[in-house]
């Protein structure tokens, strides 16, 4: 979900569309995570960053790199964490 909404424009819209109802979606399910990785002792960086993405992710070119960042991060981090 992070890396589609960072896809310029498309990611932007859906977004706005869904009246930025993904950007609270996402908020709930990194701090979530976060709370997992820390039980798990696992990585936490991808789910900081996902919980700043989707705080200020309504900041149009500030949000999609953010996103696209998270995506970059919880992928390397769940390839790591095997």
């Amino acid at each position: 979900m992070e890396a589609f909404l960072g896809i310029p424009l498309i990611g932007g819209l859906f977004i706005i569309g869904m009246y930025y109802t993904p950007l609270a979606l996402m908020l709930v399910l990194h701090i979530i995570g976060l709370v997992f990785a820390v039980k798990e002792a696992r990585a936490k960086t991808g789910h900081v960053l996902g919980i700043v993405a989707s705080t200020i992710g309504w900041i149009p070119i500030v949000g999609m790199i953010l996103h696209i960042l998270t995506a970059t991060f919880l992928m390397v981090e769940a390839s790591k964490d095997q």
